[in-house]
C-alpha cells in the first residue's frame, strides 16, 4: 500500500528544471558579469552537497557580505515560478497520503522557498541534498529518505522530471513517475501535469 508521495522540486513543483542554468547563472552574472559559468556551477554543486554554506557561495562570487541577505532574498522570491497545479494537487493527495520532498538543493534556499510559496504546511518531511551530503541519482539518498520515513520502497511513489533520477529510484523498487515537461524519450510511467498526476493517484 502506498503511504508516501515523494516529490522532486525543481522541474516538478517549480517549472524550471535546471535552476542553475536557467536561473542562478543569469542572476549571478547580472550582478557580476565577470564570474565564469563554470565557477558558479562548481560552487553550487559544492553547496548542494553541504560543503559550502549559501552565504559563502555569494561571497566567493564577489558579492559584498552586507548585500547578501537582500540579494539572496530577491533571487528566491522573484526568480522561481511555482507550477499552478501543485498546491491543488498536494491538497487533494494529502487526504490519502503523506507528502515529502526529495531535492538536490541548498537547504537554506529550499526552506525559504517552501515557506514563501506556501509549500511547507502541506509536506510531512523534506530531504535536501545539502543536508544529507549526497545528491540524486545516487541510490543512497533514496535509501536515506525511505529509512527516515520508516517505509519500504514499495510504499512510496516518487515523481521527478529527470529520467535518470526516476530510473535510479525505480531500480530500488520505488514506484517512479516522470514529470515530463520536455518530451523525453522515456518508456516508463509519465505524466505531463499535476492534474494528470492527481487523477492517477486518486
Amino acid at each position: 500500500m502506498i503511504k508516501y508521495i515523494l516529490f522532486d522540486v525543481m522541474g516538478v513543483i517549480f517549472t524550471v528544471g535546471d535552476d542553475v542554468e536557467g536561473l542562478l547563472i543569469p542572476y549571478m552574472q547580472s550582478l557580476k558579469p565577470e564570474i565564469p559559468v563554470q565557477k558558479i556551477k562548481e560552487l553550487y554543486h559544492a553547496a548542494s552537497l553541504g560543503r559550502v554554506p549559501s552565504r559563502e557561495l555569494w561571497e566567493l562570487t564577489g558579492v559584498e557580505k552586507a548585500e547578501i541577505p537582500e540579494i539572496e532574498r530577491y533571487y528566491l522570491e522573484h526568480r522561481f515560478s511555482l507550477d499552478a497545479g501543485f498546491l491543488p494537487c498536494a491538497k487533494a493527495l494529502k487526504a490519502r497520503y503523506s507528502l515529502a520532498l526529495l531535492s538536490n538543493d541548498i537547504g537554506e534556499w529550499s526552506r525559504h522557498l517552501r515557506a514563501f510559496y506556501g509549500i511547507e504546511p502541506l509536506i510531512d518531511a523534506a530531504f535536501i541534498s545539502s543536508d544529507l551530503g549526497v545528491r540524486k541519482p545516487d541510490p543512497q539518498i533514496y535509501q536515506m529518505a525511505l529509512a527516515a520515513l520508516g517505509i519500504q520502497a514499495s510504499e512510496c511513489v516518487f515523481i521527478d522530471d529527470s529520467p535518470e533520477r526516476v530510473e535510479a529510484a525505480r531500480r530500488l523498487g520505488i514506484c517512479s513517475i516522470l514529470f515530463d515537461r520536455e518530451g523525453h524519450d522515456y518508456q516508463g510511467l509519465r505524466v505531463k501535469s499535476f492534474a494528470q498526476f492527481t487523477q492517477l493517484l486518486l
